[in-house]
């Protein structure tokens, strides 16, 4: 209780007892804390009568400091140590003249030996003042020792909240970098399946008597730091300190968005964003961020998509559309357009639905092939060997995945026999006229001298061109190479255009001679069905082969190609290219390079920084192109950590903005990829209704364990009861 609160003057306040009973020893130690009241006047009243006018003197604090109180509106004084422990008075004379009446009889308090005050003081050591001093010290000694066992109480309880919360941090951080569910569907103490955050707690305590005595049924209802809610805040904590920490290094640098869509588990699209940037020792960086939510055939909107959006606050920012998967759309869309390739790749998905659609025919198709190897190895037609003539069995091709057509049309020249070796036993033995009949249908297709065709031309095209799909996808160091691989692609598809025909057919014939394949005539005339009825055109075989099949689709990808990489799109590719340290810096090209910053990027360089970058190149040509330690680079990125290793970055400080610039554009989305391999990870089936928040923090912090695994569990703890005014106790 505050003394504040009470009334000082000992003339004026209520007596002890008439206090409720249960607040008397807190008002008793408000009133010993507070201390006697002594105030100290400009003059005190004088009192008595005739000649005998004494006053108080404020000496006599100082010889009875410990107890002598004054009261102004009495005008008298009092004792505080009886006052404090005095009881209702009871009759007997002078019993309460230090307690409720006040003495003023001033003229006896100078009276030696005979002083009032030390009478009452008195010389027996149980006199009732002393006694009263003794129960005052023994009330504010029982106080303090209170007051030590709260602290300590308190002290402990806090001790024992930071182990229950940290055993939950580290419990969150486990989890969540082995991509696993947090929560189960029975959560129920009795449960026999509990949630995995409960079961890694209760691992914990096994392990550590300290933990096992404070967590889950030894935890207080009010601080057990294991519902839900805390461990998606705890996750929210690590999440936000991660993102900082890719602010923190990115700081004033550019940086590009690298966006891509997937769709997860609960058939939500979801919007990866990576930012991507050059680090201060001229590494490139790509760390995932967040995730969006929207589509990406928004982002190329003419009037609100999200380019639109970025270009009216920065007009000078560029939009890149993925490189390698740019590619793939040009192959897939270009392949659909010749309708006997469409026909083709509808075949070859029905095909390989009939033959891996079921588990027995799975099973049937890997004994075929078994058999086959064993007959070629008896034959010596293969070798033997560790890890070679491995079963496989058909892989189906995506929607826009140009690798997955190429390994599809690979698995089925691999297993081509037991493949019709499994659709005869089909149409053989189906089960129904439906089953017989597709099978039918499919083996016929399958050994048509056509298809034999378009499946080897497919092979031939796609060989060239996924290795183009594959660098683009893998080598997103360096931007720069990519200029390169497309120009080779387009050459090797134009050389398999003027001079691959005869080879081609070659190869054809001697496949369809093995397994027994109908050739046609090639000088024959074509013969096109019209539906029930067959027309002759005035047209060979070879004729329809080569020209409406081969030239056709080998045209339609080359146009496809030159459409979506012509030199107007790679122009700022190609401008930077001069940059490129690639074959002893060949490429460089200083009208060129400042070509590409009056072009490209106007905005990062002033007028006068412009003119400067001439000169600085100059100097650049003869001092670093000449330089030892760089000859031997390849790539702009490995220039780039050489400038800065160097220290000639600061030198040449235009260079390495502009090389940096450069680097930062993107010209492949993996680390896209990445993340959405994460997610099929982390919201699987029985994850479906995570909500979008904890979705895309649990991605952050797995993806990015690099930078979340140094976060220490006193970090993540400040900062969990900075978030709201929470107990620590």
């Amino acid at each position: 209780m505050d003394a504040t609160s009470l009334e000082r003057d000992p003339g004026l306040r209520p007596q002890i007892w008439e206090f409720p009973t249960n607040l008397q020893d807190e008002i008793r130690r408000a009133y010993l804390k507070a201390g006697p009241y002594q105030p100290k006047l400009s003059e005190y009243p004088f009192s008595g009568i005739g000649n005998q006018h004494r006053r108080f003197q404020f000496s006599w604090f100082q010889r009875y400091s410990n107890w002598l109180e004054y009261s102004p509106s009495k005008n008298a004084i009092f004792c505080l140590p009886c006052y404090i422990f005095a009881k209702k008075s009871t009759g007997r004379p002078g019993s309460d003249v230090f307690t409720i009446k006040g003495f003023d009889y001033w003229k006896k308090v100078n009276d030696g030996m005979n002083c009032p005050l030390i009478g009452h003081v008195g010389r027996d050591p149980n006199s009732p003042h002393k006694n009263a001093v003794k129960c005052c010290e023994d009330l504010m000694n029982q106080s303090r020792h209170i007051d030590k066992l709260v602290e300590k109480q308190v002290s402990q309880d806090m001790e024992n909240n930071r182990l229950r919360l940290k055993t939950s941090i580290e419990s969150v951080r486990w989890l969540t970098f082995q991509a696993c569910a947090f929560r189960g569907h029975d959560e129920s103490s009795d449960s026999k399946n509990q949630d995995n955050f409960i079961k890694l707690i209760k691992i914990l305590a096994s392990y550590n008597d300290q933990v096992n005595e404070v967590v889950l049924k030894n935890a207080p209802q009010n601080a057990k730091y294991t519902s839900p809610k805390i461990q998606k805040e705890i996750l929210h904590i690590f999440a936000n300190n991660v993102r900082n920490v890719i602010r923190e290094k990115i700081g004033d640098a550019k940086f590009c968005i690298l966006v891509d869509e997937a769709r997860d588990e609960s058939k939500r699209e979801q919007m990866a964003i990576i930012l991507r940037f050059v680090d201060k020792d001229g590494f490139i960086r790509e760390r995932f961020f967040h995730i969006g939510y929207d589509g990406g055939s928004n982002m190329r909107g003419e009037w609100n998509g999200l380019q639109v959006l970025f270009l009216k606050d920065c007009p000078y920012a560029y939009y890149v559309h993925c490189w390698a998967h740019k590619l793939q759309l040009a192959l897939v869309a270009a392949s659909r357009e010749t309708k006997h390739v469409h026909r083709f790749f509808v075949h070859l998905t029905s095909i390989i639905n009939i033959v891996v659609g079921s588990s027995k025919r799975h099973d049937e198709l890997q004994s075929a092939q078994a058999a086959e190897i064993e007959s070629l190895i008896a034959s010596n037609e293969i070798e033997t060997g560790k890890g070679a003539n491995q079963i496989g069995t058909l892989q189906r091709a995506g929607d826009t995945r140009w690798g997955s057509h190429f390994q599809s049309i690979c698995s089925l020249m691999r297993m081509f026999s037991a493949t019709c070796s499994v659709i005869n036993t089909i149409s053989n033995e189906g089960s129904n006229y439906s089953q017989r009949g597709d099978a039918e249908a499919a083996y016929m297709v399958l050994t048509s001298f056509e298809f034999i065709l378009i499946l080897y031309m497919m092979k031939k095209i796609m060989g060239i061109t996924n290795a183009l799909c594959q660098s683009l996808q893998q080598n997103f160091q360096d931007i720069v190479n990519a200029m390169s691989l497309v120009s080779t692609t387009k050459m090797l598809i134009q050389n398999l255009r003027d001079d691959g025909w005869e080879s081609l057919l070659t190869d054809v014939i001697l496949f369809c001679e093995k397994h027994q394949i109908d050739i046609p005539d090639m000088n024959g005339q074509y013969t096109r069905a019209r539906g029930k009825s067959r027309h002759l055109v005035d047209k060979s075989m070879e004729h329809h082969f080569m020209i409406d099949i081969f030239t056709a689709t080998i045209d339609f990808q080359l146009l496809e190609l030159n459409n979506r990489f012509n030199e107007n799109t790679m122009e700022l590719l190609i401008l930077s290219a001069a940059l490129s340290p690639k074959g002893a810096y060949k490429s460089f090209k200083i009208d060129d390079i400042c070509k590409l910053v009056e072009k490209f990027y106007p905005q990062d360089f002033t007028e006068q920084e412009k003119f400067l970058l001439r000169i600085q190149l100059q100097h650049y040509e003869l001092d670093v192109l000449m330089h030892l330690d760089f000859q031997d680079m390849s790539t702009l990125s490995e220039l780039c950590r050489e400038l800065a290793i160097s220290e000639k970055s600061k030198i040449y400080y235009l260079i390495d903005r502009l090389i940096r610039l450069v680097l930062t554009l993107p010209f492949s989305t993996a680390t896209t990829e990445g993340a959405f391999s994460a997610m099929k990870l982390i919201k699987i089936r029985l994850r479906t209704r995570m909500e979008d928040e904890f979705l895309a923090d649990h991605l952050l912090v797995y993806i990015e364990e690099e930078i979340a695994k140094n976060f220490t569990s006193e970090m993540i703890m400040n900062e969990f009861y900075s978030m709201k005014d929470r107990r620590r106790a």
